[in-house]
């Protein structure tokens, strides 16, 4: 018997058992990327470590909606209440409209995510197709006092606030100690306390992004639009809420703040968040140089890189850590993890083709056979200790000491019975391809191309056309792929 799900929640600081609010339905709410330029390792990272959270709980039968959300308004410049509009900036800078600007970065980040196996969401909303939604929440937030109107902006009033909550409660921050360290702004003057944030901010003349409200034509405030968005897809209480570490404060803060104050709700029963990536140990930034794209690094673009990583190295490179743990991506790390990949894949390719004899469970069998059982629910007692896929992939690795010793001979198919084979070969299988989303490499065209270079291979063997066999053998080399000869067949493994 497995044991329970157990998820590390942000907001208890601890380990706790998944209990769906109305089993077998889960919500799950992700804060997607801000579209003003491409997306890059921390984007993946996210969306990597959600897109294996709900693939691991449809595997385990909830019926998931996953809501990821797309910002195109409102997130201004250094996550504070004043400045330029991040998209609107880059419109700025490239001179076309702000929208266009949202929707070239939205298809960029959509073929990276497809790039990375990163199943697309249930529903992906973004804000600024959400404004009276947002509208009616600031509205609610009034309604209640716990937000004040300044000159056709609006602000949350955090000391009301916390008069009868918490302010702080997830990032573990005080309003106290956020005082000192808070620099005020001679534009932030209108607001009570420099620790109050905009819900709705009163649009320049220059503010090309705006629409009509009840105090005043603007744009909405970053925080407002995720409580918003989550609540009306996925109720004023859902299951899971998650993004990076970096948005623990102050957005994340903020949104249960902002639902509190309307619903009297956390927003979410489960706070989730992946760490951060850094390059060589050093954290990534453009001010850096080190800050490095999906696609420079599905390309080889970029000076910190030696060639260029599939998006199948990169996951693979992502899913070797805890999705809590920092990840230090390196040329050293990317080429490990590159080998990594291959080796599983290879040990797929290899289950499909290896025979099995039927025999059942006997004395002689059963100590391999219980070490095969041992691996595979292994795999899914790591799963299960808060998506622990670094020992997931141990068990699985242990499990391909299985395959390649079947294959090679070093294991008699006698040895095992048929019953742990299948769950040998169901487990590894559902692991790879399902939960942990890894696939093929060009995928559409390798196993037709291999098998006719095989066949070519076998042809110029039998006729002694060595040239030839020599061509395909080098050939395929320099793609990576060792053609390895038997009695009577020949096969092809990565290398």
């Amino acid at each position: 018997m497995q044991p329970p799900l157990l998820i590390y929640n942000s907001l208890t600081r601890q380990k706790e058992v998944f209990k769906p609010l109305i089993p077998p339905f889960v919500g799950i709410y992700l804060c997607g990327p801000t579209v003003y330029g491409k997306a890059h390792l921390g984007h993946a990272r996210a969306a990597i470590t959600f897109d294996l959270i709900l693939r691991y709980l449809q595997q385990l039968n909830y019926k998931v909606r996953y809501v990821r959300n797309i910002t195109d308004v409102g997130h201004l410049e250094r996550d504070l209440d004043e400045g330029n509009d991040k998209i609107q900036q880059q419109a700025k800078i490239e001179a076309v409209s702000p929208m266009e600007i949202a929707q070239r970065y939205t298809n960029s980040y959509r073929k990276n995510m497809e790039q990375l196996n990163v199943l697309p969401p249930s529903i992906e909303p973004c804000a600024s197709g959400h404004i009276p939604e947002q509208i009616a929440m600031i509205e609610t937030i009034i309604q209640h006092g716990l937000a004040y109107i300044i000159e056709g902006s609006v602000y949350f009033d955090v000391a009301k606030y916390n008069q009868m909550h918490t302010y702080g409660k997830l990032s573990g921050r005080t309003v106290k100690a956020m005082r000192p360290g808070t620099r005020p702004l001679a534009q932030q003057a209108e607001k009570r306390a420099s620790v109050d944030f905009a819900l709705w901010k009163k649009a320049t003349p220059a503010h090309i992004m705006r629409w009509p409200s009840p105090w005043g034509v603007g744009f909405p405030g970053w925080h407002i639009e995720c409580a918003a968005i989550a609540t009306k897809y996925l109720g004023n209480q859902f299951d899971i809420h998650g993004g990076g570490m970096d948005l623990r404060f102050p957005h994340h803060e903020c949104e249960i703040a902002q639902s509190q104050a309307a619903s009297q709700t956390d927003l979410a029963t489960y706070w989730m968040h992946n760490n951060l990536v850094t390059i060589d140990g050093v954290k990534m930034g453009k001010s850096l140089g080190n800050a490095i794209t999906l696609d420079e690094l599905f390309t080889g673009h970029h000076a910190s890189l030696d060639r260029s990583y599939s998006p199948m190295a990169l996951r693979f490179c992502m899913l070797q850590a805890h999705y809590r743990s920092i990840l230090s991506v390196s040329t050293a790390a990317l080429q490990a993890a590159h080998q990594g990949y291959r080796k599983v894949m290879n040990g797929l390719h290899l289950l499909q083709t290896l025979p099995h004899a039927s025999i059942p469970a006997s004395t002689q069998s059963g100590k391999l056979d219980a070490e095969i059982y041992a691996e595979c629910t292994a795999c899914y007692s790591a799963m299960n200790d808060d998506f622990n896929t670094a020992k997931t992939l141990g068990s699985l690795f242990s499990l391909l000491k299985k395959i390649n010793g079947l294959h090679n001979g070093q294991l008699s198919h006698m040895a095992i019975s048929t019953d742990a084979f299948n769950q040998l070969r169901i487990t590894y299988t559902t692991f790879i391809r399902d939960i942990l989303g890894l696939k093929e490499d060009n995928q559409s065209s390798t196993a037709a191309m291999l098998e006719i270079l095989l066949t070519l291979y076998q042809q110029a063997k039998e006729a002694k056309r060595y040239h030839q066999v020599d061509f395909i053998r080098s050939t395929l080399h320099k793609m990576g792929i060792a053609i390895k000869d038997h009695r009577n067949e020949v096969s092809w493994e990565y290398q």
